[in-house]
């Protein structure tokens, strides 16, 4: 019996291999809506006795992901745009919808801007904005600088990362379609690793498990990430706390003056024993 993915499609396709045309089946990377609704009020979510407020929802964002770890995506993206601050504004998450849409309630004593709700993120390489006005608004989401020295490692720690993301994987081993974004220590060992079709999607579940874990890790820690870095996946990086973030790809201009504004080091291009540091060589113990 074919097993049956929720992260993949299978199609069938004409391959054509040194002039040879075969007919096969392929596994295809799934892409489907997901919308993260903010529920303000949820009873259900704070068992009380006398007046309970009426319950509101709030459209946040759709965004096109694979399938899996949804409810992690959703709390990635509401802690990395800088919407809840901690678990503990968290009071239920559901999974809703055929699978479609995440409702995230939160507690009652939380404080929330809905008219930054109704402005668009800059969640897109093609939003527009000027640099200087992008990194400004990315200040009020960042909860604590980065320390100034820490984490530090090797060169050749961080040469290997892209190799030991790889080979975990799994979903794009089947597809070849997927972006992923991987913790690690300072010694290289994976903590955690998360894929998606989307970049941004994979970080955010990446960042949502370990949060609700432990968000400690982050100021220990190295990200990966296996394609090019915007400036999106920087910001998410920042709020998250995590000092060090690594590329397979190349940063864009406004990613490197993020990175460079909060002193966060940036390296990227790291593949076939080489990598270029655009900020922040001082925690690379070879290099500085």
């Amino acid at each position: 019996m074919t097993k049956v993915h929720r992260d993949s499609s299978r199609f069938p396709v004409v391959r054509v291999t040194d002039g040879v045309v075969s007919h096969v089946i392929d596994d295809v990377a799934v892409e489907s809506p997901l919308e993260i609704r903010l529920v303000i009020g949820d009873a259900a979510a704070r068992p009380t006795t006398g007046i309970v407020p009426e319950a509101t929802e709030h459209p946040i964002s759709v965004t096109m992901r694979t399938p899996g770890h949804d409810t992690e995506l959703a709390l990635g993206f509401l802690l990395t745009e800088g919407i809840i601050t901690s678990p503990e504004q968290v009071t239920r998450v559901r999974l809703c919808g055929n699978d479609s849409t995440v409702r995230v309630s939160i507690a009652p004593n939380v404080s929330v801007d809905l008219d930054r709700l109704k402005r668009h993120f800059y969640t897109s390489s093609s939003c527009g904005v000027c640099g200087k006005s992008a990194i400004d608004a990315v200040r009020v989401s960042i909860r604590e600088p980065l320390d100034p020295q820490l984490p530090r490692m090797t060169s050749g720690v961080l040469v290997s990362l892209p190799d030991a993301l790889r080979s975990a994987q799994q979903v794009f081993d089947r597809t070849g379609g997927l972006h992923a974004s991987g913790l690690f220590t300072t010694a290289g060992k994976l903590i955690r690793m998360h894929e998606d079709v989307g970049r941004h999607n994979a970080l955010d579940k990446l960042i949502g498990a370990q949060w609700f874990d432990d968000e400690s890790v982050f100021t220990e820690s190295i990200l990966l990430v296996s394609g090019r870095v915007s400036f999106e996946l920087v910001q998410k990086a920042l709020v998250a706390g995590i000092a060090v973030l690594v590329a397979v790809g190349a940063p864009s201009s406004l990613a490197v003056q993020l990175a460079e504004t909060h002193g966060m080091s940036l390296v990227g291009f790291v593949r076939n024993n080489r990598m270029n540091v655009y900020c922040g060589a001082h925690r690379i113990t070879d290099v500085a």
